[in-house]
């Protein structure tokens, strides 16, 4: 059992938001009971993981995607209403870390995430170098891009979006989870032969084609349920709590 503010500063001293310029608060969004002796971590603070942390007799709940974001509307109504409700109803605090939970070297999604595929970063690009870039541990290249988008899909377990026009060997690979297309541009340039993310739109499509590096969008939430609970995992047992991963099934 740990203080709610002790928990704060242990996520804090590890994920360091101080260091990114984000799109909303990272650290505590809502504050609930005092002392902390189970956590549950997910992806996104929705309606359906908040009830199933208080089915799990949670005290705190860690995600990635939290309930603020800049520029949103600000009232407290609908599924905003519902969602905080619950929360402070139950007396549980919510934990929310956006970009510095993508980026810890270690334990963030894209590093988890290259874990999960095999894949070892030498170097990174792109905005705040959020971009992994580097090959498969085994040095081993991919005869096309759909050899590596069959990779992809039997790991992950969904379908995999693969733009691309040229039939080339895969070797150098940059990846960065999430909603990470615009980065796309920063991947090519930094050399690589393709692009792993979650999303991809409309003009990715075509750079793709032109550039002849492949596009790989596998989803939003299968690229991003890696860092949350092993962020989480590693907190939770340096303050002997208790954690729970509870991954809420999500399409896209």
């Amino acid at each position: 059992m740990t203080d709610f503010k002790t928990l704060l500063q242990a996520f804090d001293q590890l994920l360091q938001p101080e260091r990114f310029k984000d799109y909303g608060p990272n650290g505590l969004q809502v504050e609930g009971k005092r002392t902390v002796q189970k956590i549950v971590s997910g992806v996104t603070a929705s309606r359906e993981l908040i009830d199933a942390a208080i089915e799990a007799e949670a005290d705190a709940i860690f995600v990635h995607h939290g309930l603020f974001w800049r520029g949103q509307d600000g009232r407290v109504v609908g599924w905003m209403k519902e969602r905080l409700q619950r929360l402070l109803a139950h007396n549980i605090n919510l934990y929310a870390y956006h970009l510095p939970l993508d980026a810890h070297p270690e334990l963030g999604n894209n590093a988890q995430l290259g874990k999960v595929l095999g894949l070892v970063a030498d170097t990174w690009c792109g905005d705040q170098n959020l971009v992994s870039v580097g090959q498969m541990q085994d040095g081993k290249p991919f005869e096309s891009a759909e050899v590596l988008a069959s990779h992809l899909q039997s790991i992950l377990g969904r379908t995999v979006t693969c733009v691309s026009s040229e039939h080339k060997t895969i070797k150098r690979i940059a990846w960065c989870s999430g909603g990470a297309q615009s980065y796309f541009e920063d991947a090519i340039a930094a050399g690589v032969d393709a692009f792993i993310t979650g999303e991809i739109s409309e003009p990715q499509a075509h750079i793709a084609k032109e550039t002849g590096v492949a596009f790989m969008a596998c989803g939003h939430h299968a690229t991003e349920r890696y860092g949350a609970p092993a962020v989480a995992a590693h907190v939770a047992a340096s303050l002997g709590l208790h954690h729970e991963f509870i991954d809420i099934h999500n399409p896209a």
